[in-house]
């Protein structure tokens, strides 16, 4: 970790919808803003029982680790730095891992913790100032591990299925919860809506972006297309930069990355 001093933005990455590219859009967001500036640290929690996203770049499989997200999160006295892995398959980008056991937690916080919300941002304090990233890959649901990502973050990226037909259906509940959130967390800062799986050809999709723009107000300037190539990237453990650096997603990926800085005020 960084032994200078730092202004931290931590990024959830939230939809309750499952298949919405949640992970990879954590993974490869996080792998480029460490592309970005060769001094950044960048850390990925991954929130997510399914733990794809320690499946795909950490050293071991999840069921292997003891120190994980869950372990943290019930465990006040524990230092964070034991449950950071460094080591993982995207240079510069460290590791908490998710776990199965991530399904019990919420009840366990409700019933020891006097503000269960707010639970991962204690926990992670001691990265304020010391990270420059943090990205939080939220699970497909709108429960407590949702509620405490977004209760830390500074600023949150939704990302949504814009080939889909039913794309934005039921995010109104998630903006809803994010409201109630902004009663806690104040200074939670919206980036945008994410249009991934985007083809700007198709009528459905130019329509669900026209629908993005009026629930949400933001949208990503980046928009981000299909490709095979996440599922190889997957396939190899590597990010889509490291497959192949002249792929258009792997260039979007950058460029939101980009967006990202610009607009949370991180080094580039």
């Amino acid at each position: 970790m960084a032994d200078r001093v730092v202004k931290t933005k931590i990024i959830a990455i939230a939809n309750h919808k499952g298949g919405v590219t949640k992970t990879t859009t954590s993974i490869n967001l996080a792998d480029h803003l460490a592309q970005l500036n060769e001094a950044n640290t960048v850390v990925l929690i991954d929130m997510d029982p399914q733990a794809n996203a320690s499946k795909h770049i950490g050293p071991d499989h999840p069921a292997k680790v003891t120190h994980n997200l869950a372990e943290l999160l019930l465990n006040p006295a524990s230092s964070i730095s034991a449950f950071i892995f460094e080591n993982t398959q995207i240079e510069g980008v460290s590791l908490i891992y998710g776990s199965l056991s991530l399904e019990t937690v919420p009840d366990m916080i409700k019933q020891e913790d006097p503000r269960p919300n707010e639970v991962l941002k204690a926990r992670i304090a001691p990265l304020m100032g010391v990270v420059d990233y943090i990205i939080l890959d939220c699970p497909p649901n709108l429960g407590l591990l949702t509620m405490n990502a977004l209760a830390a973050a500074t600023h949150y990226i939704i990302p949504v299925e814009s080939g889909a037909a039913y794309g934005l259906y039921g995010l109104a509940d998630l903006q809803e919860r994010i409201n109630r959130i902004k009663k806690i967390n104040p200074e939670l800062s919206f980036l945008g809506a994410l249009l991934v799986k985007h083809d700007s050809r198709l009528t459905l999709c130019q329509e669900n972006e026209r629908d993005a723009i009026a629930m949400f107000g933001t949208v990503c300037p980046v928009k981000i297309s299909q490709t095979s190539k996440v599922n190889q990237s997957i396939a190899i453990s590597s990010s889509l930069r490291m497959l192949d650096r002249n792929n258009k997603v792997t260039k979007q990926y950058g460029e939101l990355a980009s967006y990202v800085a610009e607009r949370t005020g991180g080094s580039r």
